[in-house]
């Protein structure tokens, strides 16, 4: 018979989780204020191409995904009263000049041939390092402590699979010459080094290497 006095951990026993989870409060608002940074930004870029892009078929999914980053920025906006103050607005901004100088570089493919450059930035860069930040959070708080934040992470990672795949397809759909392969990885790479040096999406530390102590955050 079990011991009903015995101390037992709060989660079930293949789950490793620590019950306040990593994140302190301060640092959950931190990272929530990014990630609607971020989607807004994501929202504004693609939203701005759909007037652009020559592709039927890539304006339309366009016009599907860029509402999907302004309703991911909604949950976000609601999100951060409830973690830190009544003032959202406070913690909607970047995490450093490097992840604006990458959000400048994203959207400079304006002309109408540069297509694949868009794509791969988004496609190939961005919703890639949204998926590994957001993937990252979910799998290091807890649904004691943080459920709401869990439950909107799940939502969200949903669509960013989705539009990964819509995305990667429209890619490699437009590719069709060794120079176009040559242009796609061209320009993942220079985006790629403009995010190494911003730490990912919430700065450095994002899925928990590098990470600085930010005020706030648990050691």
């Amino acid at each position: 018979m079990a011991d009903a006095k015995k101390p037992r951990a709060p989660f079930a026993p293949w789950d490793r989780r620590e019950l306040p989870g990593l994140f302190s409060v301060e640092e959950s608002a931190r990272r929530v204020g990014a990630y609607k940074w971020c989607e807004l930004k994501l929202f504004e870029a693609l939203g701005g191409w759909i007037a652009t892009v020559p592709e039927l078929d890539v304006k339309m999914r366009l016009g599907a995904h860029c509402y999907k980053h302004a309703w991911h920025a909604e949950l976000w906006h609601k999100r951060l009263p409830e973690l830190r103050e009544m003032n959202p607005d406070r913690l909607s901004v970047a995490p450093n000049e490097d992840m604006v100088s990458f959000i400048a570089a994203l959207t400079e493919p304006e002309a109408p041939e540069l297509t694949i450059e868009k794509l791969v930035g988004v496609y190939r860069v961005f919703i890639p390092h949204f998926i590994s930040a957001y993937t990252f959070h979910l799998n290091n708080t807890s649904d004691i402590t943080d459920a709401p934040t869990m439950r909107s992470l799940r939502f969200i990672l949903q669509d960013e699979f989705e539009d990964w795949r819509d995305g990667e397809m429209l890619i490699q759909s437009l590719i069709e010459t060794p120079a176009e392969v040559d242009r796609a990885a061209a320009h993942q790479a220079r985006l790629e080094k403009i995010l190494l040096a911003a730490g990912g999406i919430t700065g450095s530390g994002t899925i928990g290497f590098n990470t600085l102590k930010h005020e706030g955050a648990l050691a």
